[in-house]
């Protein structure tokens, strides 16, 4: 059995339990996972239907050839001449959807492919696809694993890379430039590099720029790279001699976070309970109101997907799923600390990928 029919089967299964009669999923990460590839995006509608005994994709001509290379389900092709009606309609008929009650659409498919569906489906119900190929993709199998842990050594060299070219009178954009340049010999696509120097690191987002790193100035590194469909993502912080005052108290108060969330992440505790865990021990030290973001987000197709480790997140964590914890402090003018780490939950706690220690890196 191959990858897309083992995912078929169980994107069937969870359909089952759902009552869902059809799965809806346009060109993305959807449908990337279940299908290991996905047509061109643009304004031409194309999309893949699933139902209990069928799969069938629309697709248009300019397309079609493309795409046999990489799937052989059956097309429904339409050309710019015809537009798309008639072959959606030969597609719901052939594959009995066209009396659906329940269906699921892609959350990430373009308005107009949705209301395609929609305007042929006006009776049935729709939902999205959180419990189904959503809940799906949040638990990672063995095979993914590999290629998870394989992107993670990679960022490890980046970030060491990064490491080696952090002087002081050095650039942000330069210091990110040779990470972006360690993933490409490696053979990934560097996906970001985020490289916030004193002040800036107090921007979780920072815009890498042209300030001009100086000595004693905590530097925030956050970057991550892609190959064989997977990411990376991890969070470092170095500084050029000593750090400033109070630094190092900081660091420490966001490490013990790291470590709370860690033992608060197990399976059957929900997401929200993790989230909890790391913001207790910010507030606690007097810093809760400089914690502003949430304290993870799930990784895999997508460098952000499910599970959410938010305040409010009733996801109940379940073997499998892979997902950062990434608390900080940011302290305006000063500084800002961010540790991250993605992990995988196994049945006694959260496997870490990266190899680094989340120690400051003092050069």
């Amino acid at each position: 059995m191959t990858q897309t029919q083992e995912r078929l089967a169980l994107l069937r299964q969870a359909m089952t339990a759902e009552q869902v009669d059809l799965v809806v999923l346009g060109p993305g990460a959807h449908m990337q996972w279940l299908l290991g590839f996905h047509p061109h995006a643009d304004e031409r509608p194309s999309f893949v239907c699933i139902t209990a005994d069928s799969a069938m994709m629309l697709m248009p001509a300019l397309n079609a050839e493309g795409s046999r290379d990489h799937t052989d389900l059956p097309m429904a092709e339409w050309s710019d001449d015809q537009g798309p009606e008639s072959a959606f309609k030969r597609l719901l008929a052939e594959t009995g959807a066209a009396t659906a009650r329940k269906i699921v659409l892609d959350e990430t498919m373009r308005a107009d492919f949705a209301a395609l569906v929609t305007d042929h489906l006006p009776d049935a119900t729709r939902i999205f696809t959180e419990t189904t190929v959503g809940a799906l993709r949040m638990r990672k199998d063995e095979g993914e694993y590999a290629l998870l842990k394989k992107n993670a050594l990679m960022a490890d060299a980046a970030m060491r890379t990064g490491w080696e070219h952090l002087k002081a009178g050095v650039r942000e954009i330069e210091v990110a430039g040779a990470i972006q340049a360690s993933f490409k010999a490696q053979g990934a696509q560097p996906l970001f590099s985020i490289v916030g120097a004193g002040r800036n690191g107090a921007f979780p987002h920072h815009a890498t720029g042209q300030t001009v790193i100086a000595e004693g100035q905590p530097v925030v590194m956050d970057i991550g790279g892609g190959s064989d469909g997977f990411s990376s993502d991890i969070t470092r912080m170095a500084v050029i001699d000593t750090p400033p005052e109070g630094y190092d108290e900081v660091h420490a108060i966001v490490e013990a976070s790291v470590q709370a969330a860690m033992q608060a992440a197990r399976p059957g505790v929900q997401a929200k309970a993790v989230d909890a865990a790391a913001r207790q021990v910010i507030t606690d030290a007097g810093y809760g109101e400089f914690f502003v973001h949430r304290t993870g987000h799930g990784l895999g197709v997508e460098i952000h997907e499910p599970p959410y480790i938010t305040a409010t997140s009733d996801t109940v964590l379940e073997e499998g799923m892979v997902f950062s914890i990434e608390p900080g402090i940011y302290l305006p003018e000063r500084f800002g600390i961010r540790l991250e780490d993605i992990v995988i939950l196994r049945a006694d706690g959260p496997e870490v990928f990266s190899e680094l220690p989340r120690d400051l890196m003092r050069l």
